[in-house]
């Protein structure tokens, strides 16, 4: 659907990262319906020393031109007229809704505050419960992807062609590529590369130092002619050096070191990423870079799995499964940390079992 008499729409997404990333398909889908439309987002402010700010993960992409930024939970009077004010002098024709499922109400609620806005025309906001939840796929016992729901909640402008390359695309820039074959080098010679993340936002989805300087340990004796890349906040910095430690072939620590377009780019020349359920795991998908990504049972299954048939996600469904916590207290995070070393070893074994090593600049 073309709308080009269309000239300023405004998206509003919060979250940081995987948040991002996995909306990718609809802002290509709202730069292609608005062609000749100044595209902007609504979203918060970052204040999580692990989080990354929309504006700095969607760069020089070209599918959005500016942003606008707030305190998520803004509830005072004066704040919430602050950014009345600067949404009006915007003045967009359209708004795009792709926030998270927080209920009917809060998206009526969400839609009566833009209407005081201004904004005449939104597409998107989920006033039904079929948009607001996650459908059921019975043969997979499983729910859809995030991004297929938020895709399913604008079809109004289109498909988002989530199986197409395309719309997965950042566009990154020459000097960020360029920056990452420089990083890259840093290991000394050209080597096949696999990319690990050990940290996150979530307590709960956490697998343990401990495992993971065990799973480092045992894949540094099978993969000898592979080196290790660490990414990841510069607060984690620490954390993958102690993990890297138990790599006795060539490594580097990234973490703090690069943006995360930056990142993309050396996610993108990856044999392999292993991680948690996090935003540097979300970006290697978005990348295409297979992944073996080891999950709690907080959500539901699939609906935060990275995107796409090339990865391995190891999942364990007990009977707690989406609980929705941050913090687990009563169960010790059993769905986690029931994970063995040797299950995600066996699982990286079954995803490199095809690779042949290659020259990579």
């Amino acid at each position: 659907m073309k709308c080009s008499p269309v000239k300023r729409v405004l998206i509003y997404r919060l979250g940081s990262l995987g948040d991002t990333v996995i909306a990718l398909p609809c802002f290509h889908l709202i730069a292609e319906a608005f062609p000749n439309a100044n595209i902007y987002v609504l979203t918060n402010t970052v204040t999580n020393s692990k989080a990354s700010h929309t504006r700095s993960i969607l760069g020089e992409s070209g599918v959005v031109h500016d942003y606008i930024s707030y305190s998520a939970g803004l509830r005072n009077i004066k704040g919430l007229l602050e950014l009345r004010k600067k949404i009006r002098i915007l003045d967009p024709d359209v708004l795009v809704y792709l926030q998270g499922s927080r209920g009917r109400l809060i998206a009526y609620r969400d839609a009566l505050f833009f209407k005081t806005c201004g904004i005449k025309k939104m597409v998107g906001v989920p006033f039904t419960e079929a948009l607001q939840k996650n459908s059921w796929i019975a043969e997979e016992q499983c729910c859809e992807y995030e991004a297929s729901r938020l895709v399913r909640c604008i079809s109004y402008l289109g498909s988002g062609k989530l199986n197409d390359r395309k719309s997965w695309e950042l566009n990154l820039a020459e000097h960020e590529t360029q920056r990452a074959r420089k990083v890259l080098r840093g290991i000394g010679k050209e080597l096949p590369i696999i990319v690990c993340s050990v940290g996150g936002k979530v307590e709960v989805n956490d697998w343990g130092a401990a495992n993971w300087c065990q799973l480092i340990e045992r894949l540094s004796d099978r993969y000898k002619g592979f080196a290790l890349v660490l990414v990841g906040a510069e607060v984690e910095h620490t954390l993958c050096e102690l993990v890297g430690h138990s790599w006795k072939g060539k490594k580097l620590n990234l973490c703090g070191q690069l943006s995360p377009r930056e990142s993309a780019a050396v996610l993108g020349k990856a044999a392999l990423f292993i991680g948690h359920d996090s935003g540097p795991m979300h970006l290697a998908a978005a990348m295409g870079t297979p992944c073996v990504a080891i999950f709690s049972a907080r959500n539901k299954p699939k609906v935060w799995f990275p995107y796409g048939n090339n990865h391995h996600v190891i999942y364990h469904k007990t009977e707690c499964y989406g609980c929705g916590l941050e913090v687990c207290k009563l169960e010790g995070k059993k769905c986690i940390t029931s994970i063995t070393v040797k299950e995600v070893e066996d699982t990286v074994r079954a995803s490199l079992q095809n690779h042949h090593s290659q020259v990579l600049f």
